[in-house]
């Protein structure tokens, strides 16, 4: 199937990104707005997985040079002679720390995303077996469940503690 892009930005936004192509056929990469108006009968096609695809490894890219900026960051080593300016400086090291921590989080998540959509089994609610959806899957690319099975995940943790 080939998809065809009609809007200038969009067809930018193809330039930027490489296409794939295989044997038979040629996926361009979409936008997120014509992404959205796809009927659903082409949920999760090879477009969409593509764009996804793309997205998470941009994602993971980003994840990554973070990753490695912090590292150097952190290498640096900077003599203040004030006991104020020490703390500051520890605290913002701190706060890097956590941020990568949750990063790193992200990243096997992000990990998982693409293994998934290797497997096609992405774009696939892992409780309910049913769509996911894709407003929700822009908003989050790393959403293994449905936002109702989310919201009972969640209530299940806040009643029970899980």
């Amino acid at each position: 199937m080939t998809v065809k892009t009609s809007s200038p930005k969009a067809a930018g936004a193809s330039a930027k990104t490489a296409s794939k192509s295989s044997a038979a056929t040629k996926v361009v990469q979409l936008s997120e707005a014509e992404l959205l108006k796809m009927s659903e009968k082409d949920y999760m096609n090879k477009s969409q997985l593509e764009f996804f695809r793309q997205k998470l490894e941009t994602l993971k890219d980003d994840l990554l040079k973070n990753a490695s900026e912090t590292t150097e960051h952190l290498r640096e080593n900077i003599l203040v002679p004030d006991p104020a300016d020490r703390a500051t400086i520890e605290e913002e090291h701190a706060l890097e720390l956590r941020t990568r921590d949750r990063e790193r989080k992200l990243l096997k998540k992000v990990e998982q995303a693409l293994a998934r959509i290797e497997s096609g089994e992405y774009g696939w609610c892992e409780e309910t077996g049913e769509p996911i959806g894709l407003s929700r899957l822009i908003a989050r690319p790393t959403a293994n469940l449905s936002l109702e099975a989310q919201e009972r995940r969640e209530l299940r943790q806040k009643l029970f503690g899980d």
